[in-house]
């Protein structure tokens, strides 16, 4: 069974797009066939993995807009099991170009839905805002994860996203689920850190992931390599995280049979 999930937020800086490619690469090297879509014009995503997106000749863009088959355009990657649908700038005009459309909220699904049974997981990398694109890519997921940094201004904005979820839920994708909150960038020598952390559990209680990204040089230096994290240094704290990520997201779904002893890597 194919699960398409959205990482979304439309506060920059949080670790969106650091979470949906070393996610990814997490659930590939457990042997999950995987596909990550860059829906976002900064193209982030696509270098991330070790792709220059000036070289890239036909994009999600061209799927949006052009009817371009995606099966004629994922690239490979250096991480086994991790195909990409990369991005470029163009993607930006594209809200634009699909406003006067119909089911103009729906041209992603209509994309996502031509590959998404090839594949275990297919991970959406939104724009940090709220824009079309981003409705796209909730309209066409089955879930959504949102990244909350570990910082005073976390919970900024989170109202406004959550509302759009529900908007969608009730209007285009009834059902799109919340597949969790993700605390990042967490440094547990800081007071403020550990008081988001309360104050998130508090609030959101079982929508938030055990799972903790906590801040890591390699995690910040890999995609200057264009590599993902567990290709970069898989014994890494930033590696070990996100696999528990995974584990974990195996585990919600019902798709692992792991013993409890074995859900977490100790680091």
């Amino acid at each position: 069974m194919s699960k398409v999930i959205a990482i979304a937020n439309q506060k920059g800086g949080v670790g969106k797009t650091t979470t949906a490619i070393n996610l990814a690469a997490s659930l590939a090297v457990l042997d999950y066939k995987t596909l990550l879509i860059d829906a976002d014009p900064q193209s982030n995503a696509t270098s991330g993995v070790g792709v220059d997106p000036k070289v890239v000749k036909t994009s999600i863009y061209e799927c949006i807009i052009d009817d371009v088959e995606p099966k004629n355009i994922m690239l490979n990657t250096s991480t086994p099991n991790l195909d990409l649908i990369p991005a470029h700038i163009d993607l930006v005009g594209a809200e634009i170009e699909i406003i006067n459309l119909p089911n103009r909220e729906k041209m992603m699904k209509k994309v996502v839905d031509q590959i998404k049974d090839d594949y275990d997981f297919v991970f959406i990398d939104c724009s940090p805002s709220l824009g079309l694109i981003t409705v796209n890519a909730l309209t066409a997921a089955d879930s959504v994860i949102v990244p909350v940094q570990c910082e005073y201004f976390a919970l900024e904005g989170l109202g406004k996203l959550l509302n759009t979820i529900k908007i969608v839920q009730t209007r285009l994708n009834t059902k799109l689920e919340i597949e969790g909150i993700l605390l990042t960038m967490y440094d547990n020598r800081l007071r403020l850190s550990n008081q988001v952390v309360e104050e998130v559990r508090l609030h959101f209680q079982e929508l938030v992931f055990d799972t903790i990204i906590q801040r890591n040089i390699k995690l910040g230096e890999a995609p200057s390599f264009g590599e993902t994290i567990i290709m970069h240094d898989v014994q890494s704290k930033g590696a070990v995280n996100h696999l528990n990520l995974a584990r974990e997201i195996l585990q919600n779904n019902n798709m692992t049979k792991m013993e409890q002893k074995e859900k977490n890597i100790n680091i």
